[in-house]
């Protein structure tokens, strides 16, 4: 090769695919977005609105389309960051190795990466075809409370564990405490917590 020749790999795009409810998004998904881009991990995050997540209860769930709306709210001045409705037209419950292979197949251009809390790391093995998404595509992982990054680390050594700090906050604590009355703006981007009370959203 070539001095200053660069391999395919070296041309693509890194994306990093951060799928998930945001339900709603709030500044701890925004803000590890901004670490993972600031360090550089990669060039841009594609925030994945999930219809579905096989794991979760669907309880509280949104409407996939207004919780699309609240995340093209929250990243609105951040070029880097896009909001993907790709999972909408895919089969339901939505599984992250289709999502990635879908992509792929449709982003030559792009390297994907897919982003992950440690608590979702430690269950790993339950998501669909997960030695194929280890084998063909990195795998960051964030600290979350209470999800041991060395049982990570001894159990999926090929992840990648990332020094981000603790982002301690849930969509579902926002949820709670919206229902009380309490105020939850200082976790959410100002045009999101006005979207929410304009649309008497999770009274």
């Amino acid at each position: 090769m070539k001095s200053g020749q660069n391999t395919d790999s070296e041309k693509k795009k890194r994306i990093g695919i951060y799928s998930g409810s945001f339900n709603p998004i709030h500044f701890g998904h925004t803000k590890l977005a901004e670490y993972l881009t600031d360090n550089k991990l990669v060039d841009e995050v594609w925030f994945v609105v999930s219809p579905c997540n096989p794991l979760k209860k669907q309880t509280e769930l949104l409407d996939e389309y207004i919780r699309l709306d609240m995340l093209i709210l929250a990243i609105a001045q951040q070029p880097i960051f896009k909001a993907s409705d790709v999972e909408f037209c895919m089969p339901i419950p939505s599984y992250s190795i289709d999502t990635l292979e879908f992509l792929s197949n449709q982003f030559a251009d792009c390297q994907f990466s897919l982003v992950i809390g440690s608590d979702n790391a430690l269950v790993f093995d339950q998501w669909k075809e997960y030695t194929e998404l280890l084998k063909n595509y990195p795998i960051l992982v964030y600290p979350r409370t209470g999800s041991d990054f060395d049982l990570v680390a001894d159990k999926y050594p090929e992840m990648k564990l990332l020094d981000s700090p603790l982002y301690d906050i849930s969509s579902t604590q926002i949820r709670n405490s919206i229902a009380q009355k309490k105020d939850v703006s200082q976790w959410l981007h100002p045009s999101v917590y006005q979207f929410i009370i304009e649309n008497n959203l999770y009274q």
